[in-house]
């Protein structure tokens, strides 16, 4: 049996979505894009695309996303339709960490996209969307998933920071398991998002990394916004507080990174809660 037709059979073992067209490749150059391409044909919901390797991977802002063998990169095709779109990449993070979980990995979500375990990242989501004059007429959500990935083949800059579901002893883990387990989630948690939105949320809460009320640097394109973690609100948005007391409500669209502040010089700490 190919890959192909073994996780179909593995999503229908655990009751979750069908997808109606589905490719996995050995390589390709993103996920997405070809995915975006097949969208604007009108491809059906939940149509999916696979890869062993990407060698155009993108993240946000369109930096380079690393995908070489050992990871499972997933693209999905999703048409919400009036659906509460801002809550997609915090239910696609809720049903990634449901996902390792069954593999015995427990991860954290760090606002907007991305699994951790102890701090290092273990998965990445990136959601694309397309909109015309009546709403949104589609999202690719981008998923990658450290799976059989060593941590020392990557560049050395980015080896600290990275783990895989096999460096957290989840040795039994294959592509084909690991992504049976996240679209069964997130078949559950998407009809979540259209069906009870608040239960999105709380899940997103309870699974955040620890790190409310730490000073961090939020980057929107050129500027840094600097301010106090305060939460999400019931919308999705990350609420900081600025160094006046005001509170700034952000959209994961316009964020790049959120990274913990380092020690301020004095000069730099006059301007806490101002665009640089």
């Amino acid at each position: 049996m190919d890959r192909a037709a073994a996780l179909v059979e593995a999503i229908a073992s655990r009751a979750g979505p069908r997808l109606p067209e589905l490719e996995w490749h050995e390589a390709i150059g993103s996920t997405s894009d070809r995915l975006k391409d097949l969208a604007r044909s009108g491809a059906p919901e939940w149509t999916a695309i696979l890869a062993e390797r990407q060698t155009g991977g993108r993240g946000r802002e369109g930096r380079t996303w690393q995908s070489p063998p050992g990871g499972l990169y997933l693209s999905v095709l999703l048409r919400p339709g009036a659906g509460p779109v801002s809550l997609l990449p915090l239910a696609t993070g809720v049903a990634v960490a449901e996902a390792v979980a069954e593999f015995g990995v427990a991860g954290e979500l760090k606002w907007p996209n991305d699994v951790l375990v102890s701090g290092r990242k273990l998965a990445g989501i990136l959601a694309e969307a397309s909109s015309a004059s009546a709403g949104v007429e589609w999202v690719v959500l981008g998923i990658g998933v450290n799976v059989a990935l060593d941590p020392g083949s990557l560049p050395a800059e980015l080896r600290a920071g990275v783990t895989s579901l096999h460096a957290e002893g989840a040795r039994e883990a294959s592509t084909v398991g690991v992504a049976a387990a996240v679209l069964a989630r997130l078949g559950v948690w998407y009809d979540a998002v259209r069906e009870a939105p608040s239960r999105v949320v709380a899940a997103w809460r309870e699974r955040a990394v620890p790190w409310w009320g730490s000073l961090v640097d939020v980057r929107m394109g050129g500027a840094v916004l600097c301010g106090r973690l305060v939460g999400i609100d019931d919308d999705g948005a990350l609420v900081i507080e600025l160094s006046d007391g005001a509170r700034r409500r952000l959209v994961s669209g316009e964020v790049s990174s959120v990274r913990a502040s380092g020690p301020e010089p004095e000069d730099r700490s006059r301007h806490r809660g101002e665009r640089a």
